[in-house]
């Protein structure tokens, strides 16, 4: 993601030992053996768990890849840590290989990172996102459209309007 150099000169002194999102996303990077859009869809069809982590909005309103799993990024941890009692039926060990996929690629990156961090050593994510994918010709569903607006006529107290 690009820094709009204005709001660089506005920043605040960070606070002795902080780190910043960019620093944050190298180091999880570092870690990760990420995949392009069509390794990651290899890997899904060999059996990995593709993971997509974005809002139901976002979902919606770009499409989604087939047979993924949808887990929002918010309970991304408690339902793959194979200790904790709200997982999900997939997250039998800690071998289990995650694919975690978000829009552009940055969130996903953090995510698998910290899947990483409860001990899912296979988690990794897709370069690019989903937006990749897309771009890749790979397979998708959707958008789901915007809703019509209702035909039916209007009712009002109960009573039908003649």
């Amino acid at each position: 993601m690009a820094l709009n150099p204005a709001l660089a000169e506005s920043c605040p002194v960070p606070p002795p030992g902080s780190r910043g999102i960019d620093d944050l996303l190298t180091a999880a990077r570092a870690r990760l053996r990420r995949l392009d859009p069509e390794r990651a869809h290899l890997a899904h069809r060999g059996g990995a768990l593709l993971v997509d982590i974005r809002p139901v909005g976002q979902r919606a309103a770009h499409g989604t890849v087939p047979g993924a799993l949808s887990v929002e990024r918010n309970v991304l941890e408690w339902r793959f840590d194979p200790r904790c009692p709200a997982r999900l039926p997939q997250a039998v060990d800690y071998d289990v290989p995650v694919v975690v996929l978000c829009q552009e690629g940055y969130t996903s990156s953090l995510a698998a990172a910290a899947l990483q961090d409860i001990g899912l050593g296979r988690a990794t994510d897709v370069v690019g996102g989903f937006a990749a994918w897309r771009i890749a010709g790979l397979p998708t569903l959707g958008p789901t459209p915007p809703r019509s607006p209702s035909t039916a006529p209007p009712v009002t107290a109960g009573r039908a309007l003649r």
